[in-house]
């Protein structure tokens, strides 16, 4: 199921504000990463109605994903 495109854009904002102020980054640096992530793709592309998961949710995604790539040789 897709989600209506403007709520889902609001959610993102939602999303990246939250991911910011856990990774301690700058709201454009967690902007960036989130539009590069995985987490960013299954959403857009309506991939097991992730848009229904919290924003906390994933928000914590987005953390794990970075941790991931940043442990990363």
């Amino acid at each position: 199921m897709k989600a209506n495109k403007i709520l889902l854009q609001r959610k993102y904002a939602r999303i990246v504000r939250l991911f910011a102020e856990r990774a301690d980054l700058t709201f454009e640096q967690a902007l960036d990463f989130f539009y590069s992530s995985k987490t960013f793709e299954l959403l857009s592309e309506g991939v097991a109605d992730m848009h229904c998961f919290s924003d906390e949710y994933l928000a914590e995604e987005l953390q794990i994903e970075m941790n991931k790539k940043n442990q990363e040789p």
